[in-house]
């Protein structure tokens, strides 16, 4: 089994980059200001829509995890067994009530979520997003958010869908009340719209994955107009690259998609799917514990609390062989 590596600088973007430099310079150690007493007694939950257990939700929980090994405190990973906005505030109203040195987060549903997340701010528990808030984190009142934009990143890759040719593209919501997702399809509608294409967005139900297959090739099947697919996941492109062997004009329909998985970059090597969007989520979780814990310590972020932007990359059949290495190690 490979040891997970510590990611190479020339990997990251100079401004993470810098920002990693300046945060772990002076990480705890006998004598220092902080001392290792008092990070051992840090205590930071993290609470998120996807399971640890999930292959992209396992890539956050190693950061999360390197980062407190790194620090040499303490954290919790909880996240609903499915993506319930119900039992994710429950989670997030527990923590509160444990009081936690700080709570990190991610926030697919603002509105279900902004009660719990505004008590645990009103109780003085520091709180930031990762992945999924960059819409709402500041309204909310929370520290700062990590992750990509979801709307530039769509746009980026409608931009290229529509470079490849696509002008009637199929945008597969895999989950349907995840706000992060709906902002994709308007960020690759807008795309596809400035480049004179259009946007037709269909939710599939993966408690069925045959279903959501069967309704994807039906829909490429009957409408001949569509050719090009984009796939806001992992499960959404997993079904998705299934519909689209079925489909006898597969050839002519270009396919991208959110995030990585095994399956996907496989895809990619093999030339079945022109890019997939890579928000590295090793950083969010990493970047959200070194950053949570340097402000228990500091009071201080980088720029004042804005958004840290850890994507989008693009993923290619040029780079997927990288990549693939890199996953083995749990860093992609």
């Amino acid at each position: 089994m490979l040891k997970r590596a510590r990611i190479p600088a020339d990997r990251l973007g100079r401004g993470l980059v810098a920002v990693l430099m300046a945060l772990t310079v002076g990480c705890a150690a006998p004598g220092t200001d902080t001392g290792d007493a008092a990070r051992a007694a840090t205590r930071i939950v993290v609470v998120t829509h996807g399971q640890s257990a999930d292959p992209f939700w396992s890539v956050v929980s190693n950061g999360v995890h390197d980062a407190a090994r790194d620090l040499g405190i303490r954290v919790e990973y909880q996240a609903p067994t499915s993506f319930d906005m119900v039992a994710m505030a429950q989670l997030i109203e527990a923590a509160i009530a444990a009081r936690p040195s700080g709570l990190i987060v991610s926030i697919p549903d603002a509105a279900a979520l902004s009660g719990a997340l505004r008590a645990a701010v009103a109780a003085g528990v520091p709180v930031l997003s990762i992945n999924s808030g960059d819409e709402a984190y500041d309204a909310l009142g929370l520290l700062a958010h990590i992750g990509q934009t979801e709307y530039e990143a769509a746009f980026a890759g409608g931009e290229r869908l529509a470079a490849a040719g696509a002008t009637s593209v199929l945008c597969v919501n895999h989950e349907v009340g995840n706000l992060a997702l709906d902002v994709r399809c308007r960020g690759l509608d807008d795309a596809l719209r400035a480049a004179g294409g259009s946007t037709h967005v269909l939710a599939v139900d993966l408690g069925d994955p045959n279903d959501a297959q069967q309704r994807v090739a039906n829909a490429l099947n009957t409408d001949a107009s569509l050719d090009g697919v984009l796939a806001l996941g992992p499960p959404g492109a997993t079904v998705t690259l299934a519909a689209l062997r079925s489909v006898a004009r597969r050839n002519d329909i270009v396919f991208g998609t959110f995030d990585l998985e095994a399956g996907v970059l496989r895809a990619l090597a093999n030339g079945e799917m022109l890019f997939a969007i890579d928000q590295q989520p090793y950083l969010q979780g990493y970047l959200g514990v070194i950053l949570l814990t340097k402000y228990l310590e500091t009071g201080a972020l980088p720029g004042g609390g804005q958004i840290v932007r850890t994507g989008p990359g693009f993923v290619t059949q040029q780079n997927a062989e990288a990549v693939i290495r890199l996953t083995e190690q749990g860093v992609r």
